[in-house]
């Protein structure tokens, strides 16, 4: 039996074609893309058009004037010394005190520490530690401008 050449021609396309790429393009991977993206959207929708209703409190017409908190100056010379508003203290157990008065008042007074030019670091390590200890929450350290180098 001897084969046609049309079929051999026909078994030769065959298998020329088998051996080409598909033109067609792979869609499954598109249309999972899309559902994960119609799902997020469809989740983000509702909370973007969640609203809360405040009910918020309205102030009076005329609010009192806040007053000023007592401004306490200590002052932290080279001689070790530590001055309370221009008074010098005594020791640190004096200093604890004062500021643990002034901590257990109802609006605390702002301390404002000010070492002068050749003031130990121990002392002003000092007086933070006692301003800390003694729940002090408004302090401040001023003058660090004097340090300054003018150049």
């Amino acid at each position: 039996m001897s084969v046609s050449p049309l079929r051999k021609a026909a078994r030769a396309r065959r298998q020329v074609a088998s051996a080409l790429p598909v033109p067609d393009i792979n869609t499954t991977p598109l249309i999972d893309v899309m559902l994960v993206l119609l799902v997020m959207l469809i989740i983000t929708i509702p909370v973007q058009l969640h609203s809360v209703k405040l009910n918020l409190p309205i102030a009076p017409a005329s609010a009192p004037p806040p007053t000023p908190p007592e401004v306490v100056r200590l002052d932290i010379p080279p001689g070790g010394t530590v001055l309370w508003n221009g008074e010098a203290i005594a020791d640190e157990a004096a200093l604890r005190e004062r500021l643990n008065a002034a901590g257990r008042q109802d609006v605390q007074p702002e301390v404002h520490v000010r070492p002068q030019p050749g003031a130990s670091y121990d002392s002003f390590a000092t007086v933070m530690t006692a301003v800390h200890a003694a729940g002090l929450s408004k302090l401040g350290v001023t003058g660090s401008e004097q340090f300054l180098d003018d150049q």
